[in-house]
């Protein structure tokens, strides 16, 4: 039998999946589950925490793209990250969706998520920092802007995302691979 804290990454994940942050209750999670909401509680601390870990643990996608500075080619790597995001964004757009349309909980999530360490700002400043220590090496141009391109290639991944979940629902069939190497070189030839 899997461990209480799995079972509640299980059940908050499928829960956050079809209701959305603002809709899906920790009671309803617990429920779920089988346990009392203290003891979700007791893993997480918060509804917060508990996002976080489900996007870090039950959604694949920016932390399963292992690519290292000074390793592979920087457009390939690139791709690597693009095709992450853009399922990464693909598989959120239903647990996030709601919040855009409430500004109250929007900003009850915008400071807890600042609280947690959390937030879409991460994932740019990821791309940027991987940039830097590119052009460090001398594999990206030394006038090039880091911080620009990785904000360019992760809304171009944001877009896809949005347009294949628009046409398709929340069920659609991933990007292809291909479409995250078209954006990455777009990016990433200008850099060199």
């Amino acid at each position: 039998m899997k461990a209480t804290r799995e079972r509640i990454l299980d059940a908050a994940s499928d829960i956050l999946r079809t209701r959305g942050v603002v809709h899906a209750t920790t009671k309803e999670i617990a429920q779920a589950t089988g346990v009392s909401e203290p003891t979700l509680y007791k893993y997480f601390g918060d509804k917060e925490r508990l996002l976080l870990a489900v996007l870090r643990e039950r959604v694949p996608g920016l932390s399963g793209a292992a690519v290292r500075p000074g390793e592979g080619d920087v457009e390939e790597n690139l791709a690597e990250l693009a095709h992450a995001a853009i399922g990464f964004y693909q598989r959120t757009f239903p647990m996030m969706g709601a919040l855009l349309a409430d500004p109250r909980r929007m900003a009850a999530h915008r400071e807890a998520m600042e609280r947690h360490g959390g937030g879409p700002d991460k994932a740019v400043a990821g791309f940027a920092a991987y940039l830097r220590a590119e052009q460090g090496l001398g594999r990206v141009a030394a006038d090039a802007d880091p911080a620009a391109a990785a904000a360019l290639l992760l809304g171009a991944c944001f877009q896809e995302a949005f347009l294949r979940y628009y046409a398709e629902g929340p069920d659609a069939a991933p990007a292809p691979r291909s479409r995250a190497t078209d954006l990455a070189r777009a990016v990433v030839r200008p850099l060199r």
